[in-house]
């Protein structure tokens, strides 16, 4: 559903993307992960023919980008990153005027609202403004109208930044049963458990390069120890310097906290007695120490 071979988009003496290329599979979620700045944006605006790359080949939904962009674009559903509902309308008709963009006759989208709005868990929404919905309403919302005309490929930017628990897990929900319906996702986020339970296969970006592609179990199990110990509390510094740079495979200070991640935690945890005044969460190693370890734990602007 879409390949990009060889991508690069440089913006004055930056090359913010460095050749860069996947494919993603008909049917799949699939993950396209970094820090701020490594280029995610640049290249998902490269795929929609938002921005003309300098080089390098991209087909999208089996049309070539940018050369036949806007009947690509007609194909995919986009959910922005940040909503962007007209508020001048109801909710219902934000569904319908959206679906004129693409061509769709009014009749054909006033039909369809009643499902995306059932979809969305809005039913009882359809006559409501803008302005009096939540933010999980209006993200789910967002969701709906970017199906009203039926795409088999979805365009997610950071879907879920900003919601509660409970929004995050309806608008995950939604997601596995697109996915059941066999379209496919293309997802970019901050939340690595987000990835981690979403997406089939994730690609890992930094400073405009492609670091890594595969599933995320397969990332974990390739890239990291499988045991992590966080060690935090009074005396912290001592006991790392004395025991846990000794007895873990590999150790990382971040703030307050020391990560160890092991083979075997039983030593390490036997070197923390209870009148320490440490504690220790031992957890299996995640996706996000696996993004960790690849892009480091420096802050990015």
């Amino acid at each position: 559903m879409l390949h990009v071979e060889s991508l690069h988009k440089r913006y004055d003496a930056v090359e913010v993307v460095r050749g860069v290329s996947f494919a993603v599979h008909a049917g799949e979620c699939f993950g396209l992960l970094g820090p701020n700045g490594a280029g995610k944006t640049t290249t998902l605006r490269c795929c929609l023919g938002l921005a003309s790359p300098d080089s390098g080949r991209i087909e999208l939904a089996g049309l070539p980008v940018p050369a036949k962009a806007r009947e690509a674009r007609a194909r995919v559903g986009v959910v922005p990153q940040f909503d962007n509902l007209d508020p001048d309308f109801t909710v219902a008709e934000n569904l319908v005027v959206f679906g004129r963009y693409f061509g769709l006759s009014k009749r054909h989208c006033e039909s369809r609202v009643p499902h995306l709005l059932a979809f969305a868990g809005l039913s009882d929404k359809a006559n409501a403004k803008i302005e009096s919905l939540s933010g999980g309403m209006k993200r789910r919302l967002t969701l709906a109208r970017a199906l009203i005309n039926d795409p088999q490929v979805l365009f997610l930017d950071e879907p879920t930044t900003g919601l509660d628990p409970q929004a995050r897990h309806l608008v995950w929900d939604r997601l596995k049963t697109l996915l059941n319906e066999g379209r496919t996702i293309i997802l970019t986020t901050h939340f690595m458990d987000e990835a981690q339970r979403l997406c089939n296969r994730v690609a890992i970006m930094d400073k405009g390069a492609l670091m890594t592609v595969s599933s995320p179990q397969q990332l974990i199990e390739r890239e990291i120890e499988p045991v992590v110990v966080e060690v935090y509390g009074d005396g912290l510094m001592h006991w790392y310097e004395r025991s846990g740079k000794r007895l873990a495979q590999r150790a990382e200070l971040a703030g307050d906290t020391a990560f160890c991640y092991c083979d075997d935690a039983e030593p390490l945890l036997r070197s923390i007695s209870p009148e320490s005044g440490l504690r220790a969460l031992r957890r299996a190693a995640n996706l996000e120490d696996v993004f960790l370890k690849l892009t480091g734990r420096d802050l990015r602007d």
